[in-house]
């Protein structure tokens, strides 16, 4: 098959008398930027700025006038904010000086009355004593004792129990049977009704509870994540005094279900507690003293005549 040979391209050439193509006239458009960098629009507007002047403000004298409303109105803003501020911040102040001088002033009034109390109470043991002694009998101090009315001492056991270090949030389980507190590292009010109850069955004759002494009217309940003994709340760690036989009542305590059920709080949710044997331990009275149910049964006097009924007799 032959094949056409082929016709070379036509070459226009410059029209006599034009003038010469430049060498560079290939690369136009290279040359027009780099030759005309500027935007012909943008070079327009630094024109039509240059001839306005450079300033943004308005020229207008209705513009300028709003202009200066506005600064003022935003001074005058400014300035009221900063003195009423300046106004307010003493007085807050003031209000804040006089809660915390009410605030001592009720604790002193109340600790004077807490101290008449104990004054009287001291008073009237005092008078109590004296009045036994006169009558040549003492009869009354045993279940004064047993009241926890009056202050005791003797040997015993002192048991500290404290939240873990870094108390975990947890589901129920291990040796408690609900979940009261939401972090499973505190100790708990249905915890310390374990322990007290536990130095009780022991052979506790008296306890206390951090200064708080226990009576057979006293309450542990919890109040939020705070307990409470006869509604004063505690904080931790709480000191457990309990008067008793010190070794017997430590190893009894220990190997009961309430000493085991503490080990287990400690393995499981990491709660500290110690117990250690005390030579003399002080227990204060205890705050009150409310009956509101019990009397005393009526008796017959021992010594009485033939036929004579006694005080309470029918």
């Amino acid at each position: 098959m032959s094949r056409m040979p082929q016709q070379p391209p036509e070459r226009s050439s410059p029209a006599p008398g034009a003038a010469p193509r430049r060498p560079d006239f290939s690369m136009s458009l290279l040359t027009d930027v780099m030759e005309h960098s500027l935007d012909d629009g943008y070079a327009q507007a630094a024109a039509r700025r240059g001839e306005a002047g450079s300033s943004r403000f308005p020229t207008a004298a209705r513009g300028r006038l709003g202009l200066a409303v506005g600064l003022v109105l935003a001074a005058v803003v400014i300035t009221v904010g900063a003195a009423q501020a300046r106004i307010s911040a003493p007085t807050e102040a003031k209000e804040r000086q006089k809660l915390a001088d009410r605030v001592r002033a009720e604790t002193r009034a109340d600790d004077t009355l807490q101290s008449g109390v104990d004054t009287l109470r001291s008073t009237v043991s005092a008078e109590q004593r004296a009045a036994l002694r006169d009558s040549g009998g003492d009869e009354s101090r045993l279940p004064q004792l047993l009241a926890g009315a009056t202050p005791v001492h003797g040997p015993g056991v002192r048991l500290v129990v404290d939240d873990a270090k870094e108390a975990s949030t947890g589901g129920s389980g291990g040796p408690r049977e609900s979940s009261g507190f939401s972090d499973t590292g505190r100790v708990r009010d249905h915890d310390m009704q374990r322990v007290v109850n536990g130095l009780w069955a022991c052979g506790a004759e008296a306890i206390s509870v951090n200064g708080q002494r226990l009576t057979a009217l006293s309450a542990i309940r919890a109040a939020g994540d705070a307990i409470l003994v006869d509604n004063k709340p505690l904080a931790p760690p709480y000191t457990v005094l309990a008067i008793g036989d010190g070794k017997r009542l430590s190893a009894a305590f220990q190997d009961s279900e309430d000493g085991q059920y503490l080990r287990l709080l400690g393995r499981d949710y990491g709660i500290r507690s110690s117990i250690s044997v005390q030579d003399d331990l002080r227990l204060a009275a205890a705050p009150s003293l409310v009956v509101r149910y019990a009397a005393p049964a009526a008796t017959t006097a021992p010594h009485s005549a033939p036929g004579a009924r006694g005080k309470g007799s029918k």
